[in-house]
């Protein structure tokens, strides 16, 4: 594979990355709105949720550029959250068992 490809590759992966980290504010924002508006819909609620969505854009927005910048990258950053090093101390304890 050149090096060209796969900076393309490097790139679209951390992108998809940093769209995932943008998305989770964004969602709860989205929630909160929803919640804030549609219990007594009104202008007053109208204004704070969309307050509270810009709010919850930008946040996304800058957690996901500080992540993406950073040394290790947005990729590193969701495998760290996703991991689960229980089960994989008691994978490798059974792969380790030769009875």
């Amino acid at each position: 594979m050149s090096n060209h490809n796969r900076n393309i590759f490097e790139k679209s992966t951390e992108l998809i990355g940093g769209l995932q980290i943008f998305l989770s504010p964004f969602l709860i924002g989205v929630a909160i709105s929803a919640i804030i508006y549609f219990s007594n819909p009104n202008n007053f609620t109208l204004i704070v949720a969309i307050v509270l969505l810009l709010l919850a854009t930008g946040i996304g927005i800058k957690l996901a550029t500080k992540i993406y910048r950073s040394k290790k990258g947005t990729i590193d950053f969701i495998s760290k959250t996703d991991s689960t090093p229980e089960i994989d101390k008691f994978l490798n304890k059974e792969e380790n068992d030769h009875r």
